[in-house]
């Protein structure tokens, strides 16, 4: 990768079109997406901590919007919505019948458990608009349920990006491979571990 590429990568960084970007994710990968939020952060944040940061505020705005509009639609038909997320890769029925039993048991601090067991985000959206769920509790959750983990990527990109720094010399290519040869093997287990 020539220095002017390079140069090109960090004024998108720093710039607005990343976390324009990052919104962009952040809002469909909480409707129609599935690839998450966080790879785009991680990609910010191991160039820039501080460009990384407002990548994870702009795709948490980005996920409480695509949530809301989820959780609207499914108050409308939540039979539509619920069908519709098996389209969903890595979505399939067994998975919505647990999140109906997460929220028959855990009410609404079932919206909390979907990031710590890697179910997506717009099935618990869904779920608590077809239950026609308060409002409000629905976007008070919905902030640490999705802006925790984006905050840990964040900082963990940046500062495992910053440890390797003697090895990689924080040359872009060589934290863009890594960052790659990660989230690619991370799709391969998820895919492997939860279907196409």
């Amino acid at each position: 990768m020539t220095t002017s590429a390079t140069n090109r990568i960090d004024r998108f960084i720093e710039g607005r079109g990343a976390a324009i970007s990052a919104l962009g994710w952040g809002l469909a990968e909480a409707t129609l997406f599935f690839i998450v939020p966080d790879v785009i952060i991680t990609l910010i944040a191991c160039r820039s901590l501080g460009a990384g940061l407002k990548a994870t505020t702009a795709a948490l705005i980005g996920a409480l919007l695509g949530g809301s509009l989820m959780y609207g639609l499914a108050i409308i038909s939540p039979e539509t919505w619920r069908s519709w997320l098996i389209h969903i890769p890595a979505i399939h029925p067994p998975l919505l019948h647990r999140v109906e039993a997460q929220f028959a048991t855990h009410g609404p601090g079932a919206l909390l458990l979907g990031p710590a067991l890697g179910i997506p985000y717009k099935i618990y959206a869904v779920e608590w608009g077809a239950r026609h769920g308060n409002f409000p509790v629905f976007l008070l959750l919905s902030i640490p349920a999705r802006g925790i983990r984006f905050l840990l990527a964040a900082f963990l990109a940046g500062n495992l990006a910053r440890m390797l720094a003697p090895w990689t010399r924080h040359r872009a290519q060589i934290e863009i491979a890594l960052w790659s040869i990660y989230w690619i093997g991370f799709y391969l287990f998820y895919f492997l571990h939860f279907g196409w």
